[in-house]
C-alpha cells in the first residue's frame, strides 16, 4: 500500500482527538529519576488528565481542574492513570517462537531465532505479524517501542505499515548481518547501506515513526559492515543506532575472538563511531568499569532486559552500576528469548534480577532494591528518555503526547486481595508490578485514543 496514503488515513482515522476530554482518576508520572531526585515523583491522589487535540493540556487535582471547559469527562477513579509504557528492545519477528526450550543466546539464535526470520521476507506473513505484535503491545499498555526487524527491507516496511495505521510512536529498522547467519539472512556492505538509507529516506519521521540503523550484534557483522552502520549515522544523524551488547559470556569471548584489536565488546562498537547519545544497546550485563566510562562519556543508553536475561540464563544486570555513572536505562521486553510482552512482567522480574545480585556478594545491603517508583520509572520516563523522547512522551505533563494507560489495582481476585487495603501508593504499585498483566491494564489511550 502506498506510504502517502497510510499517512493520510492514519490522519483520518484518528481525527476524533480534536475533542478535549478530561479523565478523573489516580494519577501518577515522574519529571526526574527518582532513585536521583527525591521530588522526581508526581502524583494526585484524586487527579484530572486534561487531554485536546492528542495532547495533555492539563494535569493536577481534579479539585483544582474540575471547572475546565471540557467537552467530557471520563470517570476512572478507583484506577491509576500513568504515561504508557516504553518497551525499549523488542524483536517482532519473534513473537511466533516466544518461549522455546533449553538454549543459550548462540544455540538460541541458531536453532530457533534464524529459521523463523527467514520468514518475515514475505510482505503479506510480516504484516500479518506485524499486526498481532503491535495489538499485543496496545493490549499490555505498550505505546512506544524501539524494535527489531529482520534483515529484509519486507519486515522494515510492514512493521511501519501497520505502526502508522495506528497511529504509534515505534522505532525500527532493518537488521545489518553480512556473517554468521544463515545465507537467506546475510546482506553485503553495500546492500546494507543501499537498503537502510532507502528505508531512512522512506519512514524516518512519517508520521510518529523513527528509523534505528540495527546492527543485530558484533558476530554476524564484518568490520566493513559495522563502519557502513557508523557512515548512516553520520549520513543521517537524528537516526537511531539499536543492537546488543555484552549479553552473555560466549558471546563476549566470541567477539574478542573476531575483533583482537579490540579492547572489550563496547571498544568494536566505539571504533566504528556507534557509540552515542542515541545508541541504545540492549542487555550490557557483562561490562567493565571503562566500558562504564566510555558510555557515560558518549551519552550512550541501556536497555535492560531482565526477563530475556533470565530465561537465557545469560546473567544479572548491574542496575546499581549504570546509575552510579548516570547511564540511562529503560525497559525491554525481548520477546522472544523474553517469555512476555507485557511491561508489567518485565518489572516483576527487573526487581528479582536486582534482588537476586544480593546472592552474588559479600555485602548483599550494598546492592539496592529496586523500588515500585523507580521500576515504574524505568518503564515510563526512563524509558523514554533512553529513546531521546522525554520531550514527547514518558509523562503526563502539558504539552507532551497523550500516550497514556489505566490501571486496575483490583483486577482479578488474587491482585485485589493484594491491593484492597494497600496504604500507599508505593504498596499499591509494588503489587500491581508483581502480580500485574494485561488484565491490569484496564484501557490503552494512543494520542488520545483509546485503543484498548
Amino acid at each position: 500500500m502506498n506510504p502517502k496514503f497510510l499517512a493520510l488515513l492514519a490522519v483520518f482515522s484518528f481525527a476524533a482527538t480534536a475533542d478535549t476530554v478530561g479523565y478523573r482518576g489516580e494519577i501518577l508520572y515522574f519529571n526526574a529519576n527518582p532513585a536521583k531526585d527525591k521530588n522526581a515523583t508526581i502524583h494526585y491522589k484524586d487527579g484530572y488528565l486534561i487531554v485536546k487535540d492528542g495532547y495533555i493540556a492539563e494535569s493536577g487535582d481534579y479539585a483544582a481542574l474540575k471547572d475546565r471547559p471540557v467537552d467530557s469527562t471520563v470517570d476512572y477513579r478507583g484506577k491509576i492513570i500513568t504515561p504508557g509504557f516504553v518497551d525499549t528492545h523488542v524483536h517482532y519477528p519473534q513473537i511466533t517462537m516466544i518461549s522455546e526450550y533449553g538454549e543459550q543466546l548462540i544455540g538460541w539464535l541458531n536453532t530457533y531465532t534464524f529459521p523463523t526470520e527467514i520468514k518475515y521476507s514475505n510482505h503479506q506473513y510480516a504484516s500479518q505479524e506485524a499486526a498481532v505484535f503491535l495489538d499485543q503491545l496496545i493490549g499490555n499498555g505498550t505505546t512506544t517501542a524501539l524494535v527489531f526487524a529482520t534483515s529484509s527491507p519486507v519486515s522494515v516496511d510492514a512493521f511501519f505499515e501497520q505502526a502508522l495505521k495506528r497511529n504509534m510512536r515505534m522505532i525500527s529498522g532493518k537488521v545489518l548481518m553480512d556473517r554468521n547467519a544463515p545465507a537467506e539472512l546475510l546482506d553485503t556492505p553495500q546492500s546494507a547501506y543501499d537498503d537502510s538509507k532507502a528505508l531512512i529516506e522512506k519512514w524516518q519521521h512519517k508520521g510518529r515513526l523513527d528509523y534505528a540503523v540495527t546492527p543485530r550484534f558484533a558476530p554476524t557483522s564484518t568490520e566493513a559492515e559495522l563502519k557502513i552502520a557508523g557512515r548512516l549515522l553520520r549520513e543521517f544523524p537524528d537516526v537511531y543506532l539499536h543492537t546488543h551488547l555484552a549479553e552473555n559470556n560466549q558471546e563476549v569471548a566470541w567477539v574478542k575472538e573476531l575483533f583482537p584489536a579490540s579492547r572489550s565488546y563496547l571498544d568494536v562498537y566505539a571504533q566504528n563511531g556507534l557509540v552515542t547519545k542515541k545508541s541504545v544497546f540492549a542487555h550490557s550485563i557483562h561490562l567493565d568499569e571503562t566500558d562504564y566510562k566510555v558510555m557515560a562519556g558518549k551519552g550512550a543508553n541501556i536497555a535492560f532486559c531482565p526477563t530475556s536475561n533470565l530465561f537465557l540464563g545469560s546473567g544479572l544486570f548491574n542496575l546499581d552500576k549504570a546509575n552510579q555513572y548516570n547511564i540511562a536505562v529503560g525497559l525491554g521486553t525481548d520477546v522472544g528469548a523474553g517469555t512476555s510482552l507485557s511491561v508489567l512482567q518485565t518489572m516483576d522480574e527487573a526487581y528479582k534480577v536486582t534482588q537476586m545480585r544480593k546472592a552474588f556478594t559479600d555485602k548483599p545491603e550494598a546492592v539496592t532494591s529496586l523500588t515500585p517508583l523507580e521500576n515504574l520509572y524505568l518503564a515510563t520516563l526512563g524509558g523514554a528518555t533512553v529513546l531521546s523522547l522525554q520531550d514527547k512522551i514518558g509523562t503526563l505533563a502539558p504539552g507532551k503526547e497523550a500516550d497514556f494507560v489505566v490501571l486496575d489495582p483490583l483486577a482479578g481476585k488474587l491482585l485485589t486481595g493484594r491491593n484492597s487495603e494497600s496504604k500507599s501508593i508505593e504498596e499499591t504499585l509494588f503489587g500491581i508490578e508483581m502480580l500485574g498483566d494485561d488484565r491490569t491494564v484496564a484501557h490503552t489511550y494512543v494520542m488520545g485514543n483509546k485503543m484498548k
